[in-house]
């Protein structure tokens, strides 16, 4: 009998398994980006590769699960990046979009993915509203904001005695969320802020611009911008003998920071041969990675929201971000870095590019949850 009865039980976790390998828990991915214009070098191609590599190292197959992997250039339009969402919700069965750089794209796809009850992981857009005033139950933030930026970055420039600041900002969300918390730092430091001006978004030309900071005599320029407008602003600057040597920045991911990101980065490069992977791109590997697991605990990727909560109940760890957490209103956490551009002459190898000056502890590199203003957070 007991021979019978192992056998039996054998059988059936058997038609079990053949069952579950048969019928395999369907998942999709959509990496909305930015394929083409002024964030393409940061976020783009490498954003795909980096999903591509997180479901590849989350192994579908071994937690009984079959994911694919779409994408689409939203073109820096809130409301071509909203309707390519809809149409992916709706028609494509797309669960969740990851990337999305641009913070008025983002927005707006945050909006749409409520409503369709489905999930939004955030890496390349980085007002801090999406975790504030515009915080979403099934959004996560995950790999930096204008909060971080601006405490990270403004601070230490200010205690080192950057005392007076005029900004060029990018004339939409991103920009002005970025100057905003920038000044709200700067003052709150001693600092004071002098002037600003708003340049139009994938700008061409910086001089007038330029001219108007200059003659502020302010000791910092604050660039409140992003991908190629920042790489136009520097370079134009440098024409009109405007320097940002030795300068400081604040980020949570550089590729050569230690054995952990350098193998991955080999690994990423497979894709994409001669490029360094940015911290948006690491955001997205990082975010896809957590999403599936969250998914594989609940065995379904049916309901946005309740994956979504259990990215909240799940630490997140993966070898590019370590241990960290998505708090109560959708902001990721984890630690910070502070770095210092190399002179020329101390780069020694490509992409070797910044010196490490101090890490920010997860607790301190974003905005506490009690000045979110973040409605989840009274429900």
């Amino acid at each position: 009998m007991k021979t019978a009865a192992s056998l039996a039980f054998a059988l059936a976790a058997l038609m079990t398994t053949a069952a579950h390998a048969q019928n395999p828990i369907p998942v999709k991915i959509g990496v909305l980006t930015d394929m083409s214009s002024l964030y393409a070098d940061d976020t783009g191609p490498g954003s795909v590769a980096a999903a591509r590599l997180a479901i590849h190292d989350f192994n579908p197959a071994a937690h009984g699960m079959k994911v694919d992997l779409v994408s689409a250039d939203h073109q820096n339009k809130p409301d071509v990046g909203a309707s390519i969402a809809r149409q992916w919700y709706d028609v494509d069965h797309v669960d969740a979009i990851v990337d999305v750089p641009n913070s008025a794209v983002a927005l707006a796809v945050s909006d749409v993915t409520r409503q369709k009850n489905k999930v939004f992981l955030v890496s390349g857009a980085a007002t801090s509203d999406l975790t504030g005033p515009k915080c979403s139950p099934n959004t996560v933030h995950w790999a930096y904001d204008t909060w971080m930026l601006a405490n990270g970055t403004g601070k230490s420039i200010v205690k080192t005695g950057g005392k007076t600041w005029f900004f060029l900002t990018a004339d939409y969300a991103f920009g002005h969320a970025l100057e905003r918390d920038t000044t709200a730092v700067v003052l709150a430091n001693g600092g004071t802020v002098v002037g600003h001006v708003n340049v139009p978004l994938n700008n061409q030309d910086f001089s007038s611009f330029l001219l108007q900071a200059q003659a502020s005599k302010a000791q910092i320029i604050g660039l409140a911008n992003a991908g190629g407008d920042t790489i136009n602003a520097i370079k134009q600057g440098a024409e009109f003998g405007i320097t940002k040597g030795g300068q400081h920045f604040a980020e949570p991911f550089y590729w050569d920071m230690n054995a952990g990101t350098r193998a991955w980065t080999k690994r990423w490069q497979v894709d994409r041969p001669g490029k360094f992977p940015t911290t948006v791109q690491a955001g997205v590997y990082s975010a896809t990675l957590h999403y599936l697991k969250a998914v594989a605990a609940l065995k379904s990727a049916a309901d946005g929201k309740a994956v979504v909560d259990q990215m909240k109940k799940m630490p997140s760890d993966d070898p590019l971000f370590g241990r960290g957490e998505v708090r109560a209103d959708g902001r990721a956490i984890h630690p910070a870095y502070l770095f210092q551009v190399k002179t020329p002459a101390e780069s020694k190898y490509p992409g070797d590019d910044y010196i490490l000056k101090a890490t920010i502890p997860a607790s301190e590199a974003f905005r506490p949850m009690k000045d979110d203003h973040c409605p989840l957070l009274s429900q």
